[in-house]
């Protein structure tokens, strides 16, 4: 049986969820807004304790990247990333996610080649574009721009 693309493209669109944009766009902005208001929540409640803002900047990322794998490994940061979507991949709690789920997955093959060989499967590439982007940045600062 042949199909013509017109065909194909219909039977595709037939088959196809309906998109629901602005909607999935509000629940990702609602739900990223929530974890980066916790953020902000954390950060003021440590500099009112009277920690310098280093200090409470770091706390507050220890919290909330706690918080993430912890919520990882109990499964419900995935619950949650399938209703917020973009929303959970705020920086730093969705790294700590994507961390966490990889080691999760692969801990029935060993701590040596399921660990430690797929902890860092989603976010290695960030880490090793992020090193390299800022050590050419710090070369031609050093050389260009002192």
């Amino acid at each position: 049986m042949t199909v013509s693309k017109k065909e194909y493209k219909q039977m595709a669109d037939k088959a196809s969820p309906k998109s629901k944009s602005f909607k999935d766009c509000l629940k990702a902005f609602i739900i990223g807004g929530f974890i980066c208001t916790i953020g902000e929540f954390l950060m003021n409640l440590f500099l009112n304790m009277g920690l310098e803002k280093t200090e409470a900047g770091s706390w507050t990322s220890i919290i909330l990247v706690a918080a993430s794998a912890l919520l990882t490994g109990l499964g419900l940061y995935e619950k949650i990333a399938k209703h917020g979507g973009a929303g959970t991949l705020v920086p730093i709690t969705g790294f700590a996610n994507s961390v966490v789920s990889p080691a999760l997955e692969f801990k029935t093959e060993g701590y040596i080649l399921g660990l430690g060989a797929k902890i860092f499967i989603i976010s290695g590439p960030v880490i090793l574009y992020g090193i390299l982007s800022s050590t050419i940045y710090g070369v031609i600062y050093y050389f260009f721009l002192k």
